[in-house]
């Protein structure tokens, strides 16, 4: 394995809301600006259920690296659209669980950046590194991941509420399927995103509302959904709502019964 190169340093961008620091403050998280409450006080004024939205993708990522560090035996882990660090982290799940395990996560916002000392706080025995690189680049993405990562093992690929955030003029599918063609078998991807198959209307106006404040926001359909998981074998129970992909696997999850627009799965590469 080649030696991971040093993160790019970019400043931050104080003057338009960014994905990552949204999230955190749908979170309750204090890493984020002005700008990004802004916007996230204006998806609550359309979404009352906003935050309890943000805090399910969460626990999923949680459910599904239990799973895949647990009895599916992953190891290594790439993350992309990592997020800013809100504890348990991806990488405290894995190496919870196996302690070798190697987490890569993978963001373009500085202030994630910020904070990757904390987020590099592993195991002894596994790694743990951070790569500021765009999303909508795979090939730098596979480069540099290279350095902590053995592509001829298996990985779990984790595109958790990340690609709603990538348009179809970006070549969202695109993205997905040169990431996957660089795995090896038994590797598995990991995906939520979010639809507007349950609320039409609503999902409109909330793309209009991101779109005002200078972000993208791409929900799909489940036919969409689905063809992020071609060639790829889907475990049970399938494409479903992020609630319902196997909940037994929760710890410390508050439910109240709240429909949750955002389609999630996992599936493995043959």
């Amino acid at each position: 394995m080649t030696a991971i190169p040093p993160p790019a340093t970019h400043p931050i961008d104080t003057s338009k809301p960014h994905p990552a620091r949204v999230y955190d403050w749908f979170l309750g998280g204090k890493d984020n600006y002005p700008v990004d409450e802004e916007l996230g006080l204006q998806i609550v004024s359309l979404e009352p259920q906003a935050k309890y939205y943000a805090q399910h993708n969460r626990w999923f990522m949680q459910r599904t690296t239990r799973h895949l560090a647990g009895e599916a035996g992953i190891r290594q882990f790439l993350d992309i659209g990592a997020g800013i660090p809100t504890e348990p982290n991806l990488h405290r799940i894995a190496q919870s669980a196996a302690p070798e395990a190697r987490v890569v996560y993978v963001d373009d916002d500085p202030t994630v950046l910020a904070h990757a000392e904390t987020l590099l706080r592993g195991t002894p025995e596994g790694a743990t590194e951070f790569l500021q690189v765009d999303a909508r680049e795979p090939d730098r993405i596979l480069e540099q991941a290279e350095g902590v990562l053995d592509f001829s093992r298996p990985i779990a690929l984790s595109l958790i509420g990340l690609l709603h955030f990538i348009s179809d003029d970006d070549r969202a599918h695109d993205v997905v399927e040169r990431l996957v063609a660089a795995l090896a078998p038994g590797s598995h991807l990991v995906l939520s995103q979010i639809s507007g198959d349950f609320d039409p209307e609503r999902t409109r106006q909330a793309v209009e509302m991101y779109k005002a404040g200078g972000v993208t926001l791409a929900p799909r359909a489940r036919a969409e959904v689905e063809r992020f998981f071609e060639g790829l074998e889907l475990m049970d129970p399938g494409i479903v709502w992020v609630p319902d992909w196997h909940p037994e696997l929760g710890v410390d999850e508050v439910r109240d019964g709240t429909s949750v627009p955002m389609y999630a799965g996992v599936a493995r590469k043959p």
